[in-house]
């Protein structure tokens, strides 16, 4: 059940959580990493400590602990040629190994 706020400017209704809007970003491939800070590091100096299996699990530890945690994906930047004579370069996930 997803709560709405109606415009101010009676327009049409937008989500009240405005992470509701964004695309659930979501790694197929395995690549997304959860991680809780390292002891001493900040969220203006993030330090990565220990890694956690799964979001859910990266979720539970934080709010146990009152700390934040990371995610991390790690890009590769490859060439793609399209037919034309200039590649273009865009990213791809590496798989966790």
């Amino acid at each position: 059940m997803e709560t709405r706020v109606q415009d101010v400017g009676g327009g049409t209704p937008a989500p009240a959580n405005t992470h509701a809007r964004r695309k659930k970003h979501t790694q197929e491939d395995g690549s997304l990493r959860f991680f809780l800070p390292k002891p001493g590091s900040s969220p203006a100096k993030p330090e990565l400590g220990q890694e956690m299996a799964s979001e859910g699990e990266a979720l539970i530890e934080a709010l146990k602990s009152g700390q934040p945690f990371y995610t991390l994906t790690a890009w590769k930047a490859v060439p793609e040629v399209n037919g034309g004579s200039n590649p273009v370069i865009v990213k791809q996930a590496l798989a966790r190994t």
